[in-house]
C-alpha cells in the first residue's frame, strides 16, 4: 500500500558529499515527520535527523535534512563525510493512509553509504 524508496548512497571518499531521497508513493492520506535513521556494523540504529510537515528540524549530526511535501520526498545533504559515516541509511515517515485512521511508522528498504578511501 505504501512505499519508501531511497536512493543516493554509494562509495564516496572522506570529505566527500552525497545527497540521499526518499520517495513516500501509495494510497497516502498524509505524512507528518520525515526522518533519517543509520545501522553501522555491530551498532545499532540511530536518528540522524527528522523534519516536521511544517519544516521544524530535528539534527543529531552534521548533516542537512530538507524535504519537498508538494512530492512526499525527504533528503539528507552530507558534506564532510567521514569513514565513521559508513551505514546503511534508512528513511522514516510517519503517514497515514487513505484507508488508514491513524499515522504510523514507515520504513524504506535502506541505502548503502560508504565511506573511504
Amino acid at each position: 500500500q505504501v512505499q519508501l524508496v531511497e536512493s543516493g548512497g554509494g562509495l564516496v571518499q572522506p570529505g566527500g558529499s552525497l545527497r540521499l531521497s526518499c520517495a513516500a508513493s501509495g494510497m497516502i492520506f498524509g505524512i507528518n515527520t520525515m526522518g533519517w535513521y543509520r545501522q553501522a556494523p555491530g551498532k545499532q540504529r540511530e536518528l540522524v535527523a527528522d523534519i516536521t510537515y511544517g519544516s521544524t528540524t530535528n539534527y543529531k549530526g552534521r548533516f542537512t535534512i530538507s524535504r519537498d511535501n508538494a512530492k512526499n520526498t525527504v533528503y539528507l545533504q552530507m558534506n564532510s563525510l567521514k569513514p565513521e559515516d559508513t551505514a546503511v541509511y534508512y528513511c522514516n515517515a510517519e503517514l497515514r493512509l487513505n484507508s488508514g485512521r491513524h499515522y504510523q511508522n514507515y520504513w524504506g528498504q535502506g541505502t548503502q553509504v560508504t565511506v573511504s578511501s
